[in-house]
């Protein structure tokens, strides 16, 4: 019985793919409402599960190197990743869209120049001198899927990469972790705030966990912007971005 449930499974990877995640979306869920009382979203638990399970794996691939887990590396590649980043803009109304469309656009722009800068400048503090390093790093701090567009594009080396991948995730777990305790403060209460609010943050992923322990009904508003803040990241990261840093170093 167990080689033919361990042979179903191994035939079906995507599916058994599917089945770890949700068994591990359902325990996080539950350490987040019964340990936290919902203060720290389920999805920052469950990344740190599985940042775990990759490093215990092992492998280049963390778990997707397991023959029995191979479909993790499909469920968790980049097509169904940008397919679920397109689906969060769905429940969006696109009156409060257009009604704070301005304000969206400044936050989208001065979001991306302080995440630059920022991961630049901690670049430069860590003793890289090159444009492309800098440029790199400085995209990872944006968001994780940014920096390795950007250093994929500009050729930087696999250590850098990860540099910047490493720089989006901690970036992306502060934002899930933080955000409900600083709602009040940053006054998250109306979807234009959380248009702002995602266009300032950039990281989708950090930005949804944060806004759905706040108030699910914002989350499409602040991933709308978040998703256009990574968009335009990648598209200026390799081009304007790197042009001025090769300039100044």
């Amino acid at each position: 019985m167990t080689e033919v449930v361990h042979d179903t499974l191994l035939a079906n990877g995507l599916l058994t793919a599917f089945v770890v995640v949700g068994g591990t979306m359902l325990v996080s869920s539950w350490v987040s409402a019964r340990c936290t009382c919902g203060r720290v979203h389920g999805s920052a638990i469950a990344i740190l599960i599985g940042l775990v399970a990759a490093a215990v794996a092992g492998g280049p691939r963390g778990v997707a190197d397991l023959p029995l887990l191979s479909g993790v590396g499909l469920l968790g590649g980049a097509m169904l990743r940008d397919l679920a980043i397109v689906a969060t803009a769905c429940g969006v109304r696109p009156q409060e869209f257009v009604r704070g469309g301005a304000i969206g656009v400044v936050s989208l722009l001065a979001g991306l120049c302080v995440a630059f800068l920022m991961g630049g400048a901690t670049a430069w503090a860590c003793g890289y001198r090159d444009a492309v390093s800098i440029t790199t790093i400085g995209a990872g701090a944006a968001t994780y899927i940014v920096g390795p567009v950007t250093g994929t594009a500009l050729g930087a080396s696999s250590e850098v990469i990860a540099l910047s991948i490493a720089a989006g995730l901690v970036k992306a777990i502060a934002v899930m972790i933080v955000t409900p305790f600083a709602a009040s403060a940053l006054g998250l209460k109306t979807p234009r705030a959380a248009m702002v609010f995602g266009g300032k943050m950039g990281t989708t992923s950090g930005v949804m966990a944060g806004l759905a322990a706040t108030d699910p009904a914002l989350v499409p508003y602040g991933a709308m912007t978040a998703t256009f803040y990574t968009g335009l990241g990648c598209l200026l990261g390799p081009s304007l971005v790197f042009m001025i840093a090769r300039t100044i170093f």
